[in-house]
């Protein structure tokens, strides 16, 4: 499982010219589901980004998490970030879990982060979404479930 964090002060999702989610300050989420993917890989991602220090302190510094800003999450689902480029030039997403899968682990990843008090706004899961954001540094960082499995 992947996600992208960026910092954004503000985010928005429009599906058919039409606004399904939006936030202020805080942390757009694209998330991506990969074959292979558990429940534990959405919980401890949930944790990881819930602990993100990628908010400035008093000084400047990326010492905060969002809970420090009183930021807010928006997640959309993206299972582009699942694309395997090493052959031509056509991304293969083969690796990229089923639609049913990929929802039931999306959602679980929403509610972890909700059970931990934090609001989570969400685009329109297999949506063709228009995504709008400002992003803020800009910050971006890439959490991958995979790294984690791999150094265990």
């Amino acid at each position: 499982m992947k996600v992208l964090v960026q910092r954004v002060r503000q985010a928005g999702v429009l599906v058919d010219g039409t606004e399904v989610a939006s936030i202020g300050s805080g942390a757009l989420l694209f998330i991506g589901v990969f074959c292979g993917d558990t429940l534990e890989d959405a919980r401890h991602l949930a944790g990881k980004t819930a602990k993100l220090r990628i908010f400035n302190d008093e000084q400047g510094r990326l010492n905060c998490a969002i809970d420090a800003v009183s930021g807010s999450f928006l997640a959309v689902s993206q299972f582009t970030l699942c694309a395997d480029c090493r052959k031509g030039s056509r991304p293969s997403y083969a690796d990229a879990a089923s639609p049913e899968e990929g929802r039931k682990l999306y959602d679980h990843y929403v509610e972890e982060l909700r059970a931990q008090g934090h609001t989570v706004e969400t685009g329109l899961f297999g949506a063709n979404m228009l995504v709008e954001l400002q992003n803020d540094g800009p910050v971006t960082v890439m959490l991958d479930s995979s790294l984690r499995r791999r150094s265990a």
